[in-house]
């Protein structure tokens, strides 16, 4: 079969499938694009010739922002449990190089995206090109080669006949749970639209079978014994557990044998909310309970994380505990030098379910007893009559009535791990791994894209929000939608919380005009996010007191289209913290208050277990 080397990657595409557990998914179910010199010749030309309709084989979807299609990407494949995801296309140069913070965040998140940069040419007889990086040193490299280290998998195709080997090496990456993230195939734009006579073969149905590995017998043995030797044991459950849908083996286990179940940011919603076991969230955006049960445990369970140092308090929080680290990938389950079961979450946990033994009864009531204490304080912080930031996200956390939350940067994440009460695994969809400012809309884009039945609530900062806007108008062109709650605190709380704490002063933290003394002193910048959310074509409603909040998210939830909910907040009590985290301070100055945080910072280290 004659074709270009894009149309013949497009055909591939669309014949691209995973299966597990007998069910079937599309491995690649659209492709995002912006077109350039780079790509519009070719796969730009596939893709018109196949059609850009939603029937299409391979689906197209214009965006407004190359660095937001990969964010819908991953909202999209976190959504549909890593079975299914979107590729994204761009030209050659400032495209391609914007593609490299959504690359990182997915290769940190574990989760796949197919990137399909345009390239230089490889004939090279028209160098130099329109944004071509020229290295004396190294002719044949392009700016494409920026995404090498935060790629999962990366080659060039500078021949057809390369191609065939290339999409297959990128397939197996994307549908491999344990090797998952961004797949890079940088497609020179001459090479896209040569022709070539491919094989029938390639393009036939092809299934990728998805693994639930079994825990090694040997291995499995020892996590028993060390389960049965343990009286306080705690189980940190993370994003492997949802990715690998044992929810409902986490909460048979935990209940038989008593074991309290804390939750990563990754893994929030795992067991529901009141689920007897339940804890909370754990580390330094953790629950006052968790965090509690985490220091007083003699044997952490960790299921499917990543232990971040958010999640381990920058390893102060667990003490002493032993560690038994159940995770699909061995570079994650080494990590605490403890037990080790490289399995699937669920295979491991209905194969560590038999045994007969429990933890002490004195401490699963104790876990009992520091939930209901933790509980009475979020109902104390989500209520009130003034829009503080947890009042606001416990009403929306009441309007949205099951619907899915989407969130990234900021403070907000640390206050939702620790108020928001999830009622389903799919409801909690927090991007923290990379914590990247930007990625809120998009992402919740990406988690409509998938799941179009649930409702989607955005909730963006100020900060976030004029990083990464665009894909507002990308939403109303798709008809597509979302409730966008816009929380206005004029400037960045979290990171201002943070410089103050290290001596800083909160330089450069709040959006304020340059004064008559030269500093950022002067009165709040005169901007208007509503009417900025207007104009990319979202109705938008304004709230100034919890009554008009509400009555805006219920009049949100039931409209058709995206709707913006604007709301100033005021600074107000918020949930406690009750973890370190490891942030440097100078350990020189002349200012007094960097002094005395240099002195809590070296009395926190003390506590810092070091690593294996």
């Amino acid at each position: 079969m004659r074709l270009t080397v894009a149309q013949a990657l497009v055909r591939f595409l669309a014949n691209q499938w995973t299966e597990r557990d007998g069910e079937q998914h599309r491995l690649v179910a659209g492709c995002l694009g912006i077109f350039g010199h780079g790509n519009v010749a070719g796969i730009g030309q596939a893709l018109a010739e196949q059609g850009a309709g939603t029937s299409a084989a391979l689906p197209y979807y214009p965006a407004r922002n190359e660095q937001a299609m990969v964010h819908i990407a991953v909202g999209y494949a976190r959504t549909r449990n890593r079975l299914s995801t979107l590729a994204c296309t761009t030209s050659i140069g400032p495209g391609a190089t914007n593609l490299v913070t959504g690359a990182a965040l997915a290769t940190v998140n574990r989760l796949p995206v197919l990137l399909l940069p345009g390239d230089i040419f490889a004939t090279r007889v028209a160098d130099p090109v329109l944004q071509q990086l020229e290295d004396p040193r190294l002719p044949g490299a392009s700016v494409n080669d920026t995404l090498r280290p935060v790629s999962r998998f990366f080659d060039r195709v500078d021949r057809p006949e390369q191609l065939p080997a290339a999409l297959l090496g990128a397939m197996r990456v994307l549908a491999d749970p344990a090797e998952t993230g961004a797949v890079t195939l940088a497609l020179p734009q001459d090479v896209q639209a040569e022709a070539y006579d491919w094989p029938e073969a390639l393009f036939a149905r092809r299934v990728w079978h998805i693994p639930r590995p079994l825990p090694e017998p040997a291995a499995l043995e020892r996590a028993h014994a060390l389960l049965r030797g343990s009286h306080r044991p705690l189980i940190v459950a993370g994003g492997g557990v949802k990715y690998s849908q044992a929810w409902t083996e986490l909460a048979v286990f935990a209940h038989e044998h008593g074991v309290p179940v804390a939750e990563t940011q990754a893994g929030k919603g795992v067991l529901p909310h009141d689920h007897p076991c339940a804890v909370g969230a754990v580390g330094h955006t953790g629950t006052a309970a968790a965090n509690a049960l985490a220091r007083e445990a003699d044997l952490v369970l960790g299921i499917g994380t990543r232990y971040s140092d958010f999640t381990t308090a920058s390893r102060t929080l667990f003490g002493q505990a032993a560690f038994l680290t159940v995770n699909i990938a061995a570079f994650d389950a080494a990590k605490h030098a403890g037990g080790m079961l490289v399995a699937d979450a669920r295979q491991a946990l209905r194969a560590l379910a038999p045994g007969g033994w429990r933890a002490d009864p004195g401490w699963t009531a104790r876990a009992a007893r520091l939930t209901r204490d933790w509980q009475r304080h979020v109902s104390r912080v989500t209520t009130g009559d003034a829009l503080t930031q947890p009042v606001v996200l416990g009403m929306l956390n009441d309007v949205a009535e099951g619907g899915v939350v989407v969130n990234a940067a900021g403070s907000m994440p640390g206050d939702l791990h620790k108020l928001w009460r999830a009622s389903d695994p799919g409801q909690y969809h927090v991007e923290y791994g990379y914590s990247c400012m930007g990625y809120e809309i998009a992402g919740g884009l990406g988690v409509k894209l998938a799941a179009p039945e649930r409702e989607v609530f955005v909730l963006v900062g100020d900060g976030s929000y004029l990083m990464m806007a665009q894909e507002i108008a990308t939403a109303v062109q798709e008809r597509v939608k979302l409730v966008i709650v816009l929380v206005d605190n004029h400037g960045f709380a979290s990171i201002g919380n943070l410089s103050e704490s290290v001596g800083a002063g909160r330089l450069g933290t709040a959006y304020r005009m340059r004064g008559p003394s030269g500093d950022l002193d002067g009165p709040p910048l005169p901007v208007d996010l509503a009417a900025n959310a207007a104009s990319l074509g979202a109705e938008v409603l304004r709230a100034a007191d919890p009554p008009t909040l509400r009555a805006a998210l219920l009049k949100a939830r039931e409209a058709s289209g995206t709707t913006v909910v604007y709301v100033e907040t005021v600074p107000g009590p918020g949930p406690d913290t009750t973890a370190w985290w490891d942030v440097p301070v100078a350990e020189v100055s002349d200012l007094p208050e960097v002094r005395a945080a240099r002195a809590a910072y070296e009395e926190a280290k003390r506590d810092q277990r070091p690593c294996p």
